[in-house]
C-alpha cells in the first residue's frame, strides 16, 4: 500500500475516536505539562489516552503513519502530545513497542519520556538520547562489523587535547584546553576533518579561540593519539555508528528491521551528524515524527541547526504538519511579552516563529527594575525573593537567570546575606571554580611574600596589587574576543578584580591580607546547594525548565545580547535566548538592569534593546506583524489547513523567495552561486582588473593577520565585490559574505579599491 494510501486510510486504521467538545479539554481536562501528579491512573484504554488532550494535541497523537512534524511553543504540552502519541499507537495495537525508537538530547529528558509512558501503559518503547541509541547499536555489532573489542570510550577528552598539544609543542592554559576541545566537538558534529577545520570555520563565522592552522593541527593530533591508545570519543559513537550503517547494509537492514517508527524531541538541536545518523536509521521509510522549535534555537555554536527542523517539509512533501500554540505554563501577561520579544525577531527562524496563546488565568504584569549598580541589583533582587518567600512561594519555585556564570557571586552573596539558601545549575559555586581558587592561592601567597614579588613593585594600592597579580593568572585589561571557556575564566577573573576595587573603595587602607580574609569569609559564608533553594543558572542552562517566579538579572546592552555578538545571527540568538528565560515563568517575571558595574561607576549602561517597546516609556521598535503563525493542523497531500488556536482562519505560511540567477532565472541552491546571485556558467560581468587589486589586497591583510587569505574574504566573495562594485557601505553589506565584523573591519579599504583608489589612506577616501 502506498503511503498516500496509508495516510488516507489513517483515521479507519488508528480507529479514530469521538470527537471530543471544547468543554472537555478546557475546564480542567487539560494540564500543564509538569503540573500533572506523581501517580496518574493508567488510562484503561487506547481511547482513554487521548482524553484531555487538545484538538492539535489529539492530532499528534493520532497521526501514526508518514511524516509529521511538530512545531510546538514554549510551554505547549510537546512532551505531552509525542508520549500520548507513542502510547496511544501501542495501546491501540498499531505500534510495537520494541519497534519505537524515541530519541531527545538530555538523560533527564529521556528518563522524563520512559517515565510518563509507563504512567500511560506503553511499557517496552526505547526512549533515549542520540548517543546513547548509538552507543547500544555499535556495541552490539562491533565484533561482526570490525572485530574484536570495542575500544575504550573516554569520558573527557580534555586530558588527550593536552596531551596532543604536548606532543606539537603548543602551550594551552585550561581555558584554552577546554576551547580548543570545543572546537573538536563543533568540527566532528559537523562531519569537518582536520584539514578542512579552517575553511569550514570561516564559513560558520566562528570566533576561533587560536589561529585556525593551529587548532587544525591540534585536532588532527587529537585524532592520531586516539587511534595510539585505541580509545573513542563521545561523538566518535555518532561517527562510528554512522559509518558502520553506511559500509554494512546488512546491518543497516537489521537495525531498520528493528526500529520502524522513530520520534526526535528538540528536533531544532540536531547537528548535521546527528541528522544523518537519523536518515540511516530511517532508511527510505518516513514513518518519522519530529517535535521542535526554531525560536528556542540556542546552542549554535555547538553545532545545532533549526535548517533541519524547518526544512522538514521541503525534504517530506507530504508531511502532516502541527503547530501547537496554546501556552498552558504561563500567563497572558508573560505569554505577551515573549510575543512581544519574538515580533521584532529577524532571520528565517523568525519567518517560522509561532504566536502563543495562553491557557491561563491572568497574573500580573511583568515588573522592570532599573538600579544603579550591578550589587544594588543583587541586592533588590534578594529583598524581593525574601519576601515571596515570606509570602508563601516555595523558594524552589524561585529562579534567578543570568546571561554569563560569571554574574552567579553577586547573586548568591546576595541571597546568602539575606539568610536564603540556594543551588546553582548548569555552572559551579563561585569559590570553587579553579581559576578562583589558583587566584586566591595566588593572592594569599602575595599577601605573604608580596615584599620579595617584582610583580608587586609599580603597585601603589590594593586594586592595582590585585590586577598584577592576577594578570599572571590570565586577567588582562580589555576582555578576550569571542566566547567559551576563556570569556568565562576571564569574567571570573574580572570578577575579583572589581571586587578589590569595591573593597578598597568601602575600606581605605585595606590591605591585600585584608582582602584575601574578606575573600575567605565570602567563601565560608555561601549556603551549600539544596533542593529546597532558590535556583541560580544561566539562561542556557534554564532550557527546558519553569519556576513560578522568575528574575531575569543584567537586561542589558552589552550582556544581552552580549558584547561579542556581533553578526545579525549571534544578535538573533541572543534574542531567543531571552525569549528562552521569558518563558521559563509560569505567574510572576521581574526584569531588571544596572546602570554602572559597581557603586560610583558612570551610569552609561542601557536597557536591552530587545527590550525597546515592550517595557514602559521605551521607543517601539518596527514590528512584524503576521510572521509567523496561529496554532492549526496541515495535513499534507493537499489536505485543508485546520483553524488555529485563535479562531483566525487557515494557517498563513510565510513564503521564502528563491535566490535565482540574475542571468538566466534558474533557482540557485549551490551556496557558492547564490553568493554569485548567478550560476557558475553563466557570463560574468567582472571587472578582472579590480579582482586581482582585491586579491593582492586581501594577501597583505593575511599576511599581516596570520590568517588564511579565506579568513578575510573567500574567493566567491571578492568575485561578487568585483561584479558588483559597491559604492558605499550599504550596497558593500548586500553582498553575501560581507557581515557586519567584516563591513567594520575592512570596508573602508574594500570601497577604496573599488573607487580606483589606494586603502587605507584618509586623504584618498575623504
Amino acid at each position: 500500500m502506498t503511503l498516500a494510501a496509508l495516510v488516507r486510510l489513517r483515521g479507519a486504521a488508528c480507529g479514530q475516536p469521538p470527537h471530543l467538545s471544547p468543554a472537555t479539554w478546557q475546564h480542567g481536562r487539560v494540564t500543564a505539562a509538569t503540573h500533572s501528579t506523581l501517580f496518574p491512573r493508567v488510562p484503561d484504554s487506547a481511547d482513554a489516552v487521548l482524553e484531555g488532550l487538545d484538538p492539535e494535541q489529539r492530532e499528534v497523537a493520532t497521526a501514526l503513519h508518514g511524516p509529521v512534524c511538530v512545531l510546538a511553543g514554549a510551554g505547549t504540552g510537546k512532551t505531552r502530545a509525542i508520549t500520548h502519541r507513542i502510547a496511544y499507537g501501542v495501546r491501540a495495537g498499531i505500534l510495537q513497542p520494541s519497534s519505537v525508537l524515541a530519541v531527545t538530547f538530555t538523560n533527564r529528558a529521556a528518563g522524563e519520556m520512559r517515565g510518563r509512558l509507563r504512567q500511560l501503559g506503553a511499557h517496552g518503547v526505547q526512549a533515549r538520547t542520540f548517543h546513547s541509541a548509538a552507543l547500544r547499536q555499535l556495541q552490539y555489532f562491533w565484533p561482526k562489523a570490525i572485530g574484536g573489542s570495542m575500544p575504550r570510550l573516554v569520558d573527557r577528552k580534555i586530558q588527550l587535547v593536552a596531551d596532543a598539544a604536548a606532543a606539537c609543542r603548543i602551550r594551552l592554559d585550561r581555558g584554552e584546553l577546554r576551547d580548543v576541545t570545543a572546537e573538536i566537538e563543533w568540527s566532528k558534529v559537523t562531519q569537518t576533518v582536520p584539514a578542512d577545520y579552517a575553511l569550514a570555520a570561516a564559513k560558520a563565522g566562528r570566533e576561533a579561540p587560536r589561529n585556525p592552522a593551529e587548532i587544525a593541527q591540534l585536532y588532527s593530533g587529537y585524532e592520531d593519539l586516539k587511534r595510539d591508545r585505541a580509545v573513542i570519543d563521545f561523538e566518535d559513537v555518532l561517527l562510528l555508528t554512522v559509518a558502520v550503517l553506511q559500509d554494512r547494509h546488512d546491518i543497516a537492514e537489521q537495525v531498520r528491521a528493528q526500529y520502524q517508527h522513530f520520534v526526535v524531541d528538540e528536533y531544532q538541536d540536531v547537528s548535521p551528524l546527528q541528522q544523518r545518523l537519523l536518515e540511516l536509521w530511517l532508511g527510505d521509510r518516513d514513518n518519522l515524527c519530529v517535535v521542535g522549535d526554531a525560536s528556542q534555537t540556542i546552542y549554535s555554536f555547538t553545532g545545532a541547526t533549526p535548517d533541519h527542523l524547518l526544512d522538514f517539509r521541503t525534504r517530506h512533501p507530504g508531511a502532516t504538519v502541527v503547530k501547537l500554540v496554546r501556552d498552558y505554563r504561563s500567563t497572558p501577561q508573560v505569554v505577551h511579552l515573549a510575543n512581544g520579544l519574538l515580533a521584532q525577531a529577524r532571520g528565517r527562524a523568525a519567518d517560522h516563529r509561532l504566536e502563543l496563546v495562553s491557557q491561563r488565568a491572568p497574573g500580573p504584569e511583568p515588573v522592570y527594575a532599573e538600579y544603579t549598580d550591578e550589587p544594588a541589583e543583587a541586592e533588590g533582587a534578594a529583598r524581593r525573593i525574601r519576601d515571596l518567600i515570606a509570602s508563601g512561594v516555595p523558594a524552589s519555585e524561585i529562579a534567578v537567570l543570568f546571561r554569563t556564570n560569571s554574574q552567579s557571586e553577586t547573586y548568591e552573596q546576595a541571597l546568602a546575606d539575606v539568610g536564603i539558601p540556594y543551588q546553582l545549575r548548569g555552572a559551579e559555586r563561585f569559590f570553587d571554580r579553579p581559576e578562583v581558587r589558583k587566584a586566591a592561592i595566588a593572592l594569599r601567597g602575595a599577601a605573604r611574600f608580596g615584599g620579595n614579588d617584582a610583580l608587586l613593585d609599580d603597585a601603589v594600592d590594593l586594586p592595582s596589587q590585585v590586577r598584577a597579580v592576577l594578570s599572571g593568572e590570565g586577567w588582562t585589561p580589555q576582555p578576550p574576543a569571542g566566547s567559551g571557556a576563556v570569556r568565562e575564566r576571564w569574567e571570573s577573573l574580572a570578577a575579583l578584580v572589581n571586587l578589590a576595587q569595591d573593597f578598597a573603595a568601602a575600606k581605605p587602607g585595606a590591605t591585600l591580607g585584608d582582602l584575601v580574609a574578606e575573600l575567605d569569609e565570602r567563601a565560608n559564608a555561601q549556603h551549600a546547594p539544596t533542593v529546597q533553594g532558590v535556583t541560580l543558572a544561566s539562561l542556557h542552562s534554564a532550557k527546558g525548565l519553569e519556576w513560578d517566579v522568575v528574575f531575569l538579572v543584567g537586561v542589558a546592552e552589552g550582556m544581552v545580547p552580549i558584547t561579542y555578538a556581533r553578526t545579525d545571527e549571534q544578535i538573533e540568538e541572543e534574542r531567543r535566548l531571552l525569549y528562552v528565560g521569558v518563558t521559563r515563568a509560569r505567574e510572576q517575571l521581574l526584569v531588571s538592569w544596572a546602570l554602572s558595574r559597581s557603586p560610583g561607576g558612570r551610569a552609561n549602561r542601557r536597557p536591552s534593546r530587545f527590550l525597546d517597546g515592550l517595557r514602559p516609556g521605551s521607543a517601539a521598535t518596527a514590528g512584524r506583524a503576521g510572521a509567523g503563525g496561529a496554532g492549526g493542523i496541515d495535513r499534507g497531500f493537499g489536505g485543508t489547513p485546520m483553524a488555529g488556536a485563535t479562531g483566525g482562519g487557515p494557517v498563513r505560511r510565510t513564503q521564502r523567495t528563491p535566490a535565482r540567477c540574475r542571468v538566466c532565472g534558474r533557482t540557485l541552491t549551490d551556496a557558492g552561486e547564490m553568493k554569485l546571485m548567478r550560476c557558475e556558467d553563466c557570463p560574468s560581468d567582472m571587472d578582472e582588473g579590480l579582482y586581482e587589486r582585491l586579491r593582492d589586497w586581501r594577501a597583505d591583510q593575511a599576511r599581516l593577520s596570520g590568517q588564511p587569505a579565506f579568513c578575510v574574504f573567500t574567493d566567491k566573495t571578492l568575485m561578487a565585490i568585483a561584479e558588483a562594485v559597491p559604492d558605499d557601505e550599504r550596497e558593500l553589506a548586500r553582498i553575501p559574505g560581507v557581515g557586519t565584523r567584516k563591513l567594520n573591519r575592512y570596508g573602508a579599504d574594500v570601497l577604496a579599491i573599488c573607487s580606483g583608489q589606494k586603502p587605507g589612506r584618509e586623504e584618498d577616501r575623504d
